[in-house]
């Protein structure tokens, strides 16, 4: 009989390097990171995310919260796919961390995502899991590159990208909330100039990732 990890490999991965594991969001995981989103990541006035899927009323942020992450795993595929993993910090739930690419057997490359619950920012930790990721994704992943990308009235996410290695790729003006411009500044991370954390990464369960996105089909 199969397991739930046989079906849905990202839910078998685990990533653990000093207080920081991530892991597959399992059903487990999404109550409780669902109560997070709606405890608060930014400031109102602020948007830093290219899609203001934040701007929804509380009684229906949690729902779309977790609907997101059951369309994302529905829609997992060799040509298009998205790694989310819950990230704790001190076995404490702190938020999330994406990896999101399409034809990752040719390109090698992905963009990475995160947020972070408002009473775990400001600690080092989103930096560190962004080092985490950007690891995973060089040394068991083999990718060639990894982008990001942050809006200029964001300063927190820029630093973190400058802190891990990120260069300057451009800059994209974006619509960000209802008629609103938003300039967005492109980042791009090569293995040459990757800032690695102080900790190594002990990982388990990519064996079957890899086989799921084609790496070793």
């Amino acid at each position: 009989m199969s397991g739930i990890v046989d079906l849905f490999p990202p839910f078998g991965l685990r990533i653990c390097a000093g207080p920081l594991e991530l892991r597959g969001i399992t059903d487990d995981v999404l109550p409780e990171l669902c109560d997070l989103v709606v405890g608060g990541i930014h400031d109102p006035d602020e948007m830093p995310f290219y899609f203001p899927w934040t701007d929804a009323p509380k009684e229906e942020l949690a729902r779309n919260t977790a609907a997101y992450h059951w369309r994302t795993r529905a829609e997992f595929s060799r040509e298009q796919w998205g790694l989310h993993l819950a990230v704790f910090h001190d076995g404490h739930l702190v938020g999330t961390q994406g990896l999101e690419t399409s034809d990752y057997l040719v390109t090698r490359t992905g963009e990475t995502g995160s947020w972070l619950g408002r009473q775990f920012q400001g600690r080092g930790i989103g930096t560190a899991m962004r080092q985490v990721v950007c690891a995973f994704a060089f040394d068991h992943l083999g990718a060639a590159a990894i982008t990001s990308g942050a809006f200029l009235d964001n300063p927190a996410s820029l630093a973190v990208s400058r802190k891990v290695g990120y260069v300057p790729n451009g800059v994209r003006r974006l619509k960000r909330r209802e008629g609103e411009l938003a300039l967005n500044q492109a980042l791009l991370l090569t293995p040459d100039a990757f800032v690695r954390g102080p900790d190594e990464l002990q990982v388990s369960g990519v064996e079957a990732f890899r086989q799921a996105i084609g790496l070793d089909a």
